[in-house]
């Protein structure tokens, strides 16, 4: 209830829903691991059961403090309009918590799933039908201070934080999964519920600890098969090397990660293993396979023992019936093939959606031989069972996502060893990154007329011109920078700096790459910059224009010092009227300047603003001159100021966007994302997805 007074909305329109309705989003995280340490299979009735419980208990016990509350505070302000809706709609979140008849639920078409009290589950379900009765009883009286009280998020940053195996209503993606960081990289996160797992299901100790090293692996290369201590003094390693690869191992995703230069360091590789610098560069180049002469099988066998096979699946002392409480999302590992079947994570999405006021963020995770049937019933399955929004991802459907059960070595496979792999789609996947890697390695030209813009500002007293040239699309291709009153010698170094920095960019460095590099650089001038809306200080001239280009094409503001006006909402400034300034004038007609048709205007980065005085907005030089009526004798003409923003709004919508525009980059190009909105141009969402 705070977060309706004290938090920020995005838009006007929303704030004013938001305490008009008063709708509020509790839930929960971590229902998968829960279920693990129970010893209960996610795809299973008493796991359904237990999770339709633990909903209504949680949505009935927060109406009825939201009644509470109403009793004490008033209602929320659309109550009395709604109340015979809202009354209806809890009656039938009571209905299902009873597992009514279907015949007894008020205007519905499609009948919710419910699951009856078990012996393990009565004592949650009567407490849960105490609130949904308190809840209705109170509410028929007071009403309601909240709409909605209840949604389940994915949770999947804040999961996270609170060191949760699973995320929302989800199960485990796999026991051992590789998180990608936005920043780039992987770090490895192992379940921890295993362990606790097996204790419930009777194992000793020392037969869990058996399962945990067979999935987690040993940690140390004692007694490793093919890749040891002795092997390794054998191929010229000393206890020193040695040692600073054990040092590693315990947190090491794969075995060959572990072997490179910055492990070894890079006097070692050069002086005992012989390896020259373009091998030790080479990212495909492995130490293992390529420069100490372990072959494919032989490293897998080790980095099994020693990293682990990331699956309980073939795990000694495990039982077989007992491998589905350990079944995860996808199979885990390179060794594992067991997943939870595609149509039970929509069971447990029915199962909870009866009890919740919002929908269900949950994924459908469906295999890489999926086909467009397995989609369609998916689909079909999901309306039967009344679930109110799915989402179905095909493992490896991009080149890249933020969870994978295994990692990809690299390198090239032996015949036969190929012949064995039962990938689906690896020869497509590989064709597209060829087709990624072929492009950026070729220049793409410049039109011969292009945009841009040129942006002055004073650093330190010292003028600084930078203009910019763009591809048709707006994406940055060239830059020039000029420099008023400095040395020829200095002005070359800059203009050529320019030339490579234009030349990186239309071989497809991304811009982010130089933003990188080139900002907080320090050298003189620097100082204050004068002119700039947002950039107010610069260590260097190329921290100043690797900062204005940040801001301008990536929406970098948190390179800038100050930010964009707050007067306007997240969902960008208000649509303004067309007509905005009336003036009273004579009438004057004068043909379209030349210089008017050869300066097209950047209008895409700014939008919103008008153009420049000159900038092309008159008719081609080959139409005739507007004509117009010179009958106005006593100076009475009207020149009407007609905003450029409407025009991009109409045009944006008209492309199928929805007009608004991106709090990020500021593009025009929002289209509809479930509840929210989500940006063609930079990807940024509205702030739910």
């Amino acid at each position: 209830e705070i977060s309706v007074a004290m938090g920020q909305m995005p838009s006007k329109r929303i704030a004013e829903k938001n305490h008009t309705y008063r709708t509020l989003g509790l839930g929960y995280a971590n229902l998968g691991t829960l279920l693990m340490r129970m010893g209960l299979p996610y795809d299973s009735e008493d796991s359904f059961g237990w999770c339709a419980a633990i909903n209504s208990l949680l949505t009935g016990m927060a109406y009825r403090t939201s009644a509470e509350i109403a009793q004490k505070l008033g209602a929320f302000a659309r109550f009395a309009a709604n109340r015979e809706p809202m009354l209806r709609v809890i009656r039938n979140h009571r209905r299902a918590a009873y597992a009514a008849d279907p015949n007894e639920y008020e205007g519905l078409t499609v009948k919710p799933v419910t699951h009856m009290p078990t012996l393990f589950t009565q004592e949650t379900w009567a407490l849960a039908r105490k609130m949904w009765d308190e809840a209705l009883s109170i509410g028929e009286v007071t009403g309601y201070r909240n709409s909605q009280v209840s949604v389940t998020a994915p949770t999947g940053t804040i999961g996270l934080v609170m060191d949760c195996d699973t995320t929302g209503i989800e199960p485990d993606f796999a026991l051992v999964k590789f998180k990608k960081l936005a920043g780039g990289g992987y770090f490895k996160i192992v379940n921890q519920s295993v362990d606790a797992a097996l204790h419930k299901l009777g194992y000793s100790q020392e037969q869990i600890d058996a399962i945990e090293t067979y999935a987690k692996g040993t940690g140390t290369l004692e007694e490793a098969p093919h890749i040891n201590r002795a092997t390794l003094k054998a191929k010229g390693f000393d206890d020193e090397a040695i040692a600073r690869v054990e040092a590693v191992l315990p947190s090491a995703f794969e075995l060959p990660f572990v072997f490179n230069k910055f492990v070894l360091g890079e006097e070692f590789c050069k002086e005992k293993l012989d390896l020259s610098d373009a091998q030790l560069n080479e990212w495909s180049f492995s130490i293992l396979r390529d420069g100490l002469a372990f072959n494919t099988r032989q490293i897998e066998e080790a980095s099994a023992h020693i990293c682990g096979r990331m699956t309980v699946e073939g795990a000694p002392y495990l039982k077989d019936e007992h491998l589905a409480v350990f079944d995860c999302a996808t199979p885990c590992g390179k060794y594992g093939t067991r997943y939870i079947r595609p149509l039970a994570h929509v069971d447990m999405m029915a199962a909870a959606q009866p009890f919740i006021s919002g929908a269900i963020s949950k994924t459908i995770n469906l295999p890489q031989d999926a086909t467009i049937g397995d989609v369609k019933e998916a689909y079909r399955y999901s309306w039967e069972r009344m679930t109110k929004a799915v989402a179905l991802y095909r493992d490896g459907s991009k080149l890249s996502q933020p969870l994978a059960a295994s990692y990809d070595l690299g390198g090239e496979l032996p015949e036969e060893e190929a012949a064995a792999t039962t990938q689906p789609y690896a020869t497509p996947m590989q064709i597209a990154e060829k087709i990624v890697y072929r492009y950026i390695a070729k220049r793409r030209p410049m039109p011969q007329r292009r945009s841009g813009y040129t942006q002055k500002a004073t650093i330190s007293g010292h003028k600084v011109y930078l203009r910019t040239g763009e591809y048709e699309g707006g994406q940055l291709g060239e830059i020039f920078i000029d420099m008023h009153k400095e040395g020829a010698a200095f002005r070359s170094l800059m203009n050529n700096f320019a030339i490579a920095i234009s030349l990186g960019l239309q071989h497809g460095v991304p811009l982010e790459e130089f933003v990188e590099a080139f900002t907080f650089t320090r050298f003189e001038p620097n100082g204050p910059v004068i002119g700039h809306d947002h950039i107010k200080m610069a260590t260097s001239i190329l921290d100043y224009i690797f900062r204005e280009l940040a801001v301008s094409y990536l929406g970098r503001y948190d390179l800038a010092h100050v930010q964009p006006s707050m007067q306007m909402d997240a969902m960008g400034p208000e649509a303004q009227e067309d007509y905005i300034a009336e003036e009273e004038a004579g009438v004057q007609v004068r043909p379209a300047g030349i210089a008017e048709k050869l300066h097209p205007v950047s209008t895409h980065l700014r939008p919103g603003q008008e153009p420049p005085q000159g900038a092309s907005t008159t008719a081609p030089a080959d139409s005739p001159a507007p004509r117009v009526s010179p009958a106005v004798s006593n100076g009475s003409g009207t020149a009407v100021a007609t905003l450029a923003r409407t025009e991009a709004i109409n045009a944006s919508k008209a492309k199928g966007y929805t007009g608004n525009a991106c709090s990020e980059c500021g593009q025009l190009t929002m289209v509809r994302n479930g509840a929210c909105e989500k940006c063609d141009s930079c990807g940024a969402t509205s702030g739910c997805s």
